[in-house]
Order: C-alpha cells, then sequence, then structure tokens
C-alpha cells in the first residue's frame, strides 16, 4: 500500500468556532521512498485568519481570499488519497478539519487507514516533547526551513520522523554516494588496526635468557 505524508494549516483551532483550512500538503511514499508525487494547495477560507494561526504560519487574509475555494479542489484531493493511508502528525486536528470540509459539502467523512505519528512518538518516548521539532532534534533531521510551519515543508519533515520512528532508516537511491559513505566507514575502521611484528628468534632466546637469570637471582636472593 502507497501512503500519503499530510498536513494542514488552518485559519484556527476549533471547527466549532468556524475554522477552515488554508492550506493542505500531501506527499507520496511507496515502500517509504518518496516518489516525488505531490498534492499541495493553498485555501480560499471564506473567513478570517485568527491572530494566532497568522504567527503559526504567516498567511494573510488578502493572499488566501485570491486562492481556490475547497469545492474547487475537493475531487483532486479525495482522488489523490484515495485507498491509501495517511501518514499525520496530531492526525485526530487534520482529520476533523477535513472531515468538516468535507460535510459542509454534504460528503461522506474519509475513512482511510490512518497512522498518527504523535501516537507513534509519545508510545516509543514517554514524558517526552514528541511535536515535530523535537523529533527532527531528536533524529538530527535538518528543519532549518521550518521558520513557519507550511504544509509541504512540514510533509517532508514528517516522511522523515515517520522512517525514524518505525525503525527503518532514510531511503536513498544515490548508490555512488551509499558506496561513499561505505569506504570512508571501513577506512575509518582501518585506522585502528595496527601492526603486528613478530620477534626474531635472536629476541625470543634473549629474553627467555633473561626471565631465566631473573628467576634464579631473586630466589636465591
Amino acid at each position: 500500500m502507497k501512503e500519503i505524508v499530510l498536513d494542514t494549516e488552518t485559519t484556527g483551532i476549533s471547527i466549532s468556532e468556524g475554522h477552515r483550512i488554508v492550506e493542505i500538503g500531501c506527499v507520496e511514499l511507496d515502500n517509504l521512498i518518496p516518489t516525488k508525487n505531490i498534492f499541495h494547495c493553498y485555501l480560499n477560507p471564506e473567513r478570517k485568519v485568527s491572530e494566532k494561526a497568522f504567527e503559526v504560519h504567516g498567511y494573510t487574509d488578502e493572499f488566501l481570499l485570491k486562492q481556490k475555494k475547497f469545492s474547487e479542489i475537493i475531487y483532486e484531493f479525495l482522488e489523490f488519497i484515495k485507498n491509501k493511508r495517511l501518514i499525520i502528525h496530531n492526525a485526530e486536528f487534520d482529520l476533523s478539519h477535513l472531515n468538516n470540509e468535507l460535510k459542509i459539502l454534504g460528503k461522506k467523512s474519509i475513512t482511510n487507514e490512518v497512522v498518527d505519528t504523535l501516537i507513534l512518538a509519545r508510545d516509543k518516548f514517554p514524558g517526552s516533547p514528541s511535536n515535530l521539532d523535537a523529533l527532527c532534534k531528536r533524529y538530527r533531521i535538518d528543519n532549518s526551513r521550518r521558520t513557519k510551519h507550511t504544509a509541504l515543508v512540514d510533509c517532508d519533515l514528517l516522511a522523515k520522523v515517520y522512517i525514524n520512528l518505525i525503525d527503518q532508516k532514510e531511503p536513498t537511491l544515490d548508490f555512488g554516494v551509499q558506496e561513499k559513505d561505505n569506504n570512508e566507514e571501513r577506512n575509518k575502521k582501518i585506522n585502528y588496526f595496527k601492526k603486528i611484528i613478530k620477534p626474531t628468534e635472536e629476541e625470543l632466546n634473549n629474553h627467555s635468557h633473561y626471565l631465566k637469570t631473573q628467576i634464579k637471582k631473586n630466589f636465591f636472593n
């Protein structure tokens, strides 16, 4: 089964307060390898962005007013995620907003299989911070591009976090880089080897003679 790493940005937290989606990002994985098949769009939420949400993602009302509405991208989005497992960090939040958008248009809720990486992280590291930045730091994933919360950047980071959470190394198709890394690792190990020099027969005889004389000397003294 192919998987979709998914993230959304919204006008605010609660759908009960009328908040809507302003961005959807999806990155497809095939056997944990990104396929370069993505879905991304900004959306006109048909309402104003809250101050707290603006601080998170930085999308202005003026910018969003020019974007498509959810009703204009719904079928393309549903086709993209069809029959694929969804990988989401704090899935309850994103799914509640997506299902709210579908409900507004009289559509059924999403029924895809879902993996919540927040739950995976809390199970694996109980008591430790489990937000995306903390997990990137734990796994030494470069998140310097994440100056604001943007759906596609977060999807890219989450894909790497997800692979680490399920104890899989991040895949690469650059076999040249892999071979170079392997050679460097072998060279590092070779540096720890020390050349063994065998003593000559004369040195062995001298050593034997020294031991005998020392033992005799110590015994009689």
